[in-house]
């Protein structure tokens, strides 16, 4: 076993990724104070869509995002389904702890390393 061979310390992580071939994304999530508005279109999704474990969208409720999450939508199949707020005109900076940890909850505690707490979604304010 692990402990065994003495690794005790290893944490295990499963992860499905939702990938994009964007050339405008950036290394963080940059705040520019956009927001989008999920429609409800997206088949078997009419009352809201996730993006992954920290972007669940309610259909016609404002959800803040950050630039990357803005080009996801915006420049893929998923355009069609939001309707976009705002522009990249102003920068406000990054969203705090975006993209400098690891963002798995642990099997153990359902934390994540960021301090998350596990219960699929957030309510805007990106990553």
């Amino acid at each position: 076993t692990i402990n065994e061979a003495g690794q005790g310390n290893l944490d295990f992580y499963s992860a499905t990724y939702r990938l994009f071939k964007l050339d405008s994304l950036e290394p963080h999530c940059e705040d520019y104070g956009q927001a989008v508005i999920y429609k409800g279109t997206i088949p078997l999704f009419p009352s809201g869509w996730s993006l992954d474990d920290h972007h669940y969208m309610e259909t016609g409720k404002v959800f803040p995002v950050c630039g990357n999450t803005w080009n996801m939508l915006e420049q893929t199949r998923f355009k069609e389904h939001f309707e976009f707020i705002g522009n990249f005109d102003t920068h406000y900076g990054i969203f705090e702890g975006c993209g400098t940890s690891i963002p798995y909850q642990s099997a153990t505690t359902g934390v994540s390393s960021k301090g998350a707490s596990s219960g699929g979604g957030g309510g805007g304010g990106c990553c």
